[in-house]
């Protein structure tokens, strides 16, 4: 499982496995292995890959579909499956936007 969404993380962001493997100080093959789910990263690698990506470890093992655990149970958005991963940053703009000017207009 963790190797179908480390690629659907690392496509989503736009960005290719020599890419990935630079930022989290690996090799192209790693990473590619990973992906194919031939070799299972070690548990610092995952934490390394879910703070990149700013998913949960459960997210990135399958364990639910979630990608990202709220700090507050209440309050969260479940994005679309394939809502690009590089998009983010700006829904969380937008969020911050509409409270400022909610918060203004009271």
């Amino acid at each position: 499982m963790i190797g179908e969404r480390l690629s659907d993380l690392r496509k989503d962001m736009g960005i290719s496995q020599s890419e990935l493997a630079e930022k989290l100080s690996l090799t192209r093959d790693t990473i590619s292995a990973y992906e194919r789910n031939k070799f299972e990263p070690p548990d610092d690698t995952k934490l390394k890959i879910a703070r990149f990506f700013g998913v949960s470890i459960d997210y990135l093992l399958g364990l639910t579909d979630i990608p990202k655990i709220s700090e507050s149970k209440n309050n969260y958005v479940l994005l679309p499956k394939n809502f690009p991963a590089y998009a983010k940053n700006d829904l969380i703009d937008y969020i911050d936007y509409l409270m400022f000017k909610h918060k203004k207009n009271n």
